[in-house]
């Protein structure tokens, strides 16, 4: 508690400071040179770190799991001013040179990606897509497009990349069991949303630098944006140093920063905007779309952005121009929003956050066509079926047997409430159902119903037609599964007045014409079983 009101009196003076000289701000904000941790060698010695004894340890144990080869039992002694013979209990502390400690490259972990995301290997420079659990070590790159990922590092601290950014992975070290780490990154381009565990004095370090500045901090959530034009921070929590490398300004929780590449590359800091007030939602979401509110805050213009609670995935990032937004298009699970307004410069303010769960439940839809044990004549015959949830997809399952154990085949997933088999059915007996889900975790499921399938043979088409005399020979081409053929021939090509019709085991037959008529000729396929046939396109005939 006496933290907070500290950090919450500073920034409070510091508020106040920047009101009453609004001109001179620079000239108020303390510099460091480079990165804030090293404030102890500008003391004149070596960062130290100060361990307290657990339970269980000794001496020698620091030694072997804390110390690099080059630091022995007797050096660690004589740099505390002990005796080879002094016994230390639980909660005696050592002074440890940071040099000292082992020292290992630990790499980073995937945590989630959504869309499309490049994984750059130091290595050997080759680029393959980012899947979450991926290994991400020293000289890495990730590259997003319209993807984002989320990435973990050793110590428990967080990356969000945003999509259309590019981020180096210069240095990932541990030192040994101690927890300090220290991490170097580059922002090449784009944006990353921060949240670094509280830094260790004495030696750890992380640092963020982009082609025009440098952002070192001991534990805080922050936003880095780097572009062609400069570099711009966003800090919501604890403290950062920012600008140019070697001449950074503490920026504090509740204030804004960017370095330009334009102009002469000076540091310009101002305060966030405050953050807006989110109208309460319903603890929980069962129906979608749902209407998001906020109070105007004298911003035109605000951020939005959902997060996946669970997995720390980038959910969905929007600019908004008026004060709603409707939420849609969620799978059920928990949610972070963050509704930040911009200030005229673009820079996302101090974010209102409110948390979001969504549970939608599917519900069993109606059937409406075929009816149960209706015969149909077609092999891609339409189901049909009205459904009764909201923010519902739905596809047909056919199987060969009620219990469902032997599917034949489905139709896509999709909002609608018709659907066509994703391949023709042979003839028989099949059952067929209608499955629909919300909010990718909640299933329902129809009846099933009963359908016998009569099926169709394709159209038969003329080949070809050869005249000799009085007689026209016709030949057609054959169709698997056909037993016979029937042949019809009219004078007029709707062939509503059939002259002569016949079945036929063979695909020719013989016709005898009377020259200077014109006659018309098609061929349909019959089959022994309940499969139905349609006629082929028709062909003039004519003997002179």
């Amino acid at each position: 508690m006496p933290d907070i009101i500290s950090n919450h009196l500073r920034t409070l003076i510091f508020a106040a400071v920047t009101a009453l000289m609004p001109v001179s701000l620079a000239a108020e904000l303390s510099i460091a040179r480079g990165s804030a941790s090293t404030a102890s060698s500008s003391q004149g010695s070596a960062p130290e770190w100060v361990y307290a004894l657990r339970p269980g340890d000794s001496i020698a144990s620091v030694v072997q799991t804390l110390l690099s080869e080059n630091a022995s039992r007797q050096r660690l002694l004589e740099h505390n001013g002990l005796a080879s013979n002094t016994e230390l209990s639980v909660g005696d502390t050592l002074r440890i040179p940071v040099n000292w400690l082992k020292r290992q490259p630990e790499p980073a972990r995937v945590i989630s990606v959504t869309g499309h995301v490049q994984h750059i290997s130091g290595i050997d420079g080759r680029k393959l897509p980012l899947a979450k659990d991926s290994v991400v070590r020293v000289g890495d790159e990730i590259l997003s497009g319209a993807g984002s990922a989320t990435v973990g590092l050793a110590d428990g601290s967080e990356l969000r990349i945003s999509p259309n950014s590019r981020l180096m992975f210069n240095r990932l070290t541990q030192y040994g069991k101690s927890g300090m780490v220290d991490t170097r990154l580059r922002l090449q381009r784009g944006e990353v949303h921060t949240r670094v565990q509280p830094i260790i004095e004495g030696g750890a370090r992380f640092e963020i630098e982009t082609p025009s500045a440098v952002a070192a901090v001991r534990g805080t959530v922050f936003t880095l944006r780097a572009s062609a034009t400069g570099s711009r921070v966003q800090v919501t929590e604890g403290v950062v140093d920012f600008g140019k490398p070697g001449m950074t300004r503490r920026i504090p929780a509740g204030y804004g920063a960017s370095v330009s590449t334009v102009d002469s590359g000076s540091l310009e800091i101002r305060q966030l905007p405050p953050a807006p007030t989110i109208t309460p939602l319903p603890p929980v979401l069962n129906r979608l779309p749902a209407e998001l509110t906020w109070q105007a805050n004298g911003f035109p213009t605000y951020r939005l952005d959902i997060f996946d609670q669970r997995s720390g995935t980038w959910v969905q990032s929007r600019e908004v121009t008026d004060t709603h937004f409707d939420i849609a298009q969620l799978d059920n699970g928990s949610y972070e929003i963050h509704l930040a307004a911009l200030d005229r410069q673009g820079i996302a303010g101090m974010p209102e956050i409110a948390e979001l769960e969504v549970d939608l439940q599917a519900r069993s839809p109606d059937l409406t066509a075929p009816a149960d044990g209706e015969s149909v004549n077609d092999d891609m015959p339409e189901f049909l079926w009205q459904l009764n949830g909201t923010n519902e997809v739905a596809r047909v399952e056919i199987s060969e047997d009620e219990s469902f154990r032997r599917l034949v085949t489905t139709s896509e997933w999709a909002p609608e409430n018709r659907a066509l088999p994703s391949r023709p059915l042979s003839p028989g007996q099949y059952y067929w159902r209608v499955v629909t889900e919300a909010g990718g975790s909640s299933v329902a499921t129809s009846s099933p119903r009963k359908l016998i399938v009569n099926g169709t043979l394709p159209p038969v088409r003329i080949i070809s037609v050869n005249y000799l005399d009085n007689q026209v020979r016709v030949f057609w081409e054959s169709v698997e599964q056909a037993v016979d053929y029937r042949l019809q021939l009219s004078e007029e090509p709707g062939f509503r007045n059939i002259i002569k019709e016949a079945d036929i085991s063979d695909t020719t037959a013989a016709l005898r014409l009377i020259p200077g008529r014109r006659y018309f000729v098609r061929v349909k396929a019959l089959s022994e079983g309940p499969l139905a046939s349609r006629w082929g396109p028709g062909r003039e005939l004519y003997l002179d």
